[in-house]
Order: structure tokens, then sequence, then C-alpha cells
């Protein structure tokens, strides 16, 4: 791993694959790892109670991220953590054929999932040292356009290869080792490329020591306790995504549990599709919008508006848990277009949560720290609807549980209204000031 810190190569070369590398790992650990385990005949709780808490590694990930300023290079951990997460999906495809795969895979995805956060702390590092204000302006669409690239990859390309060679015969086992293998493969291609053309990152000062790094940690902690009405801001996050958290996991699930389990009983082929293509593109073209929206508008105009929008198509899964029965399946049309509804209201309105966080929380001395605080935050409040999600439906039913989870989503909506507003928008560049 020879760093090259004097030649940094154009941004075209190196930051569509970099975000790609970051967006297969995230999505193979919160999306595709579901689709295998059900497809192995695991139950909803089963896999909801295992997966809904690693999410936790990307929380976690501001308590260590300074501590890797102390070492090595940025480049050098990023490399480091593509090899490692090349070589962690070997292990998956190779415990496949255990008896005892299901704990030992959970415990490899909990190994990846920090990997990847680690990665994703340093890639961040990487592209806003080597990039100028300019560059990074310039090149913010393309990186979320690109870290969408490596969720298709996972989320269609993975599991459709696990599909056909289904469909030619070979066992689920062996099908998804294949594909692990493949997603492997991949990750370890972009460690090659990588090596190359990445370039070293910067570090302005490295911390001398641990104890320097906890000291300024606690330093930017404390500050961020000290935001005026934060209390209040904090439940807006925690209530905003309340009924989402329930879908997140649960309702691809529901898309590939058999009719007789009251599901829509999707092929792999046809999950891939919806979940890799359709989907994406769907979140894609509504986060543009929801942010064309949010920049005419404004965010306080907006918010319940948008919130509104993000949890009324959940009423897209009452209906299809409803009208779908064993001798009764819903064509992929019909399944396709209502779970794009959803997917886009969803998108649309979430933009309206990180925007309210980097306008109102984040605002201060430690910005940056203070929006990393903020969507951690953000993340850990997902945990526990996410791990309940698969008990709660195994025991109401899909009919009843899509009930259920409109009824979870209406302290979002509660949430936006009551929502404090610290700092006004300024006018023309909405940009936060000061509230008198």
């Amino acid at each position: 791993m020879n760093d090259r810190p004097q030649r940094v190569l154009p941004a075209l070369v190196w930051v569509p694959t970099l975000y790609i590398a970051m967006g297969l790992p995230y999505s193979l650990v919160n999306w595709v790892s579901g689709t295998m385990l059900k497809n192995l005949g695991h139950t909803d709780t089963q896999i909801t109670v295992a997966t809904g808490l690693i999410g936790l590694a990307w929380t976690l990930k501001p308590l260590w991220a300074s501590f890797l300023d102390m070492y090595r290079t940025k480049k050098f951990w990023v490399l480091s953590m593509e090899i490692l997460m090349a070589v962690l999906l070997g292990l998956i495809a190779a415990a496949l054929p255990l008896p005892s795969y299901f704990q030992l895979i959970i415990g490899i995805l909990w190994v990846i999932a920090f990997s990847s956060s680690t990665q994703d702390i340093c890639a961040d590092g990487i592209y806003v040292t080597a990039l100028s204000e300019e560059s990074q302006a310039r090149w913010i669409g393309w990186q979320g356009a690109a870290w969408n690239v490596g969720r298709i990859l996972a989320t269609a390309l993975i599991v459709k290869l696990a599909s056909v060679l289904q469909n030619g015969g070979q066992s689920p086992k062996t099908a998804w080792g294949v594909a692990m293998l493949g997603a492997a493969a991949v990750m370890a291609a972009f460690s090659l490329y990588h090596s190359y053309v990445l370039p070293t990152g910067s570090v302005t000062r490295r911390p001398e020591n641990s104890r320097e790094v906890f000291t300024t940690f606690i330093e930017t902690l404390l500050d961020f306790l000290k935001k005026p009405k934060l209390g209040w801001m904090l439940l807006f996050v925690a209530l905003y995504r309340s009924g989402e958290g329930f879908l997140l996991l649960e309702g691809p699930l529901f898309m590939q549990a058999p009719l007789s389990a009251g599901g829509l009983g999707l092929s792999l082929e046809d999950k891939a599709f919806l979940d890799g293509w359709v989907s994406t593109g769907a979140s894609l073209a509504a986060g543009v919008l929801g942010g064309m929206y949010i920049s005419r508008f404004g965010l306080k105009k907006s918010l319940v508006f948008m919130a509104l929008c993000m949890n009324i198509p959940h009423v897209c899964y009452v209906y299809l848990s409803h009208a779908v029965a064993p001798d009764a399946p819903l064509s992929l049309t019909t399944i396709g277009i209502l779970v794009t509804i959803e997917k886009f209201g969803y998108s649309f309105g979430f933009v309206a949560n990180m925007l309210y966080m980097m306008q109102q929380m984040a605002p201060g001395k430690y910005k940056m720290t203070h929006y990393a605080f903020c969507t951690a935050l953000m993340n850990l409040m997902l945990t526990p609807t996410q791990s309940a999600s698969g008990p709660i439906a195994d025991w109401l039913g899909y009919k009843h549980y899509f009930v259920f989870v409109m009824l979870a989503s209406i302290p979002s909506v509660i949430a936006a209204w009551f929502a404090p507003f610290p700092h006004q928008e300024s006018a023309g560049d909405g940009a936060p000031r000061a509230a008198h």
C-alpha cells in the first residue's frame, strides 16, 4: 500500500469508485443479508433481532473517528478496510455450509459493519482534504449518485446472481456462497484500483495521544449539550422516523415472504429488480425534488408537509397486505407502483430531517462534529424500531402489522409540528442565523 501524497489525480478517477465502494458493503449488511437469510428459511423475528442492532456500527463511528488520525494515512485505512471486507465476505461464503452458519454470519456482518463505518470516516476525510471547496461542491451530487450505484450493485446484481444460480439448479446456500464470493471479488478489485488512484488525504494536525482525542471529544460534546432547545430538537430527531423505522427491514421481508404466510411472494429476481433498480431510482429522484421543494418554500414552512409525505404512503403497505391472498397474488406492476410510491415519499420527506439537523442543530463552533453527533443519534433511534419490527410482525401478522406502522407514524407528524427553530433561515440561501 504505497501512498503517493504528491500525486492527486482528477476527481473523476477516484471519487465515483470510492463512493461505490462505500455503498456496496453498507447495502450488503443492511438489506442483502436480510434477503439472503429470508431465502434460507429464517423468520422475520430471527432476522430483524439479529441484524437490527448492526446499524450501531455506523451510529457509533464518531467515538473512534479522531483516533484514526493518530496512525498512518486515510488512504491506508480505506485500503485496509476494503481488503478486510473482501476477506470477510469470502468468510460468509465459507460459513454457509456449516451447521451454525447463522450465528457465524451475524458475527461476520458485525465486523463488516465496523469496517465499513471506518472506511466511511476515512473516505469522507480524503474527499474533504484532497479536493478544494469548489471541487467538493461540484462533486457532492455525483458522490451521492455513486453511493447509490453501490447500493444497486448489492441489492440488484448480487441478489440477481443468487437468483440465477438457484434457477439454474444450485441450492440456496451454494448460490448465495457464489454471490458473496462475487461481492468479495468486487471489493478486492476496488482496493487494488484505489491503491493506485486514491489520494493519501491529509491531517491538519495529528493528535499527540489518546488523552488529547478524548479531551477534545468531551469539549465538543459539552458544547453540543449547551445548544438552546436541544431536548425538543432531540425529540424531533427521535420521532421523525418512528414509522419508517418499522418498515426499513420489515417491508422488504414482507415482499419476499410466501403467499401462504401473508406475504407478497416475490421471487429473488423480482425483489432484486424492485429493491435494486426501482427503489433506488425513486429515492434519487425524490431526494432531488425534496431539496428543490424546501429551497423554494423554506424548511420551517415545509416540515409538517414533508412529514406527511414521508408517512402517509405507508398506507401502500396496508393495501398490499390486505389485497394479497394465497390464491390471488398481486401483479408485479401493482406491487412495484405501490412500493415505489412509499419509497418516493420516504426519500422526499427524509430530506427535511437531514436539513433540520444541518441548519438547526449543527451550527456553532464544532458544526461538522455536531452534525456527526446528530446523524449518529438519528441512526441510534432507528435501532429499537428495526429490531422490534420482526417480532411484532410475526405476532400481529402482516395485515395488522402495517396498520400498527401507520399508528406508529403519528408521532412523526406531531414532532414536525412542534419542532423548534432556534435559528432562522436566511433569505435567499437558506443558511441558518441566530434567532432573536
